[in-house]
């Protein structure tokens, strides 16, 4: 039986998978999807590797810092 952050980490990649199909069939967003796909990769990762770790939090000063999209 798999433990809640296994399960989290497949549901998490499984989101990856979806994102990534929906860029490969809508061009226009493909770029988005991706990244998308990406953070979700990472956060599984982030989940399977330390499972009750905290994300590090960004200065709101540097989030302002930088370019926005």
């Amino acid at each position: 039986m798999p433990t809640n952050s296994e399960l989290a980490a497949k549901m998490l990649r499984d989101a990856s998978m979806f994102f990534r199909q929906v860029g490969e069939q809508n061009p226009p967003v493909a770029e988005q999807m991706n990244q998308n796909a990406a953070v979700y990769d990472q956060v599984a990762q982030l989940v399977e590797s330390d499972p009750t770790g905290e994300v590090p939090t960004q200065d709101p000063s540097e989030a302002q810092a930088q370019p926005s999209e």
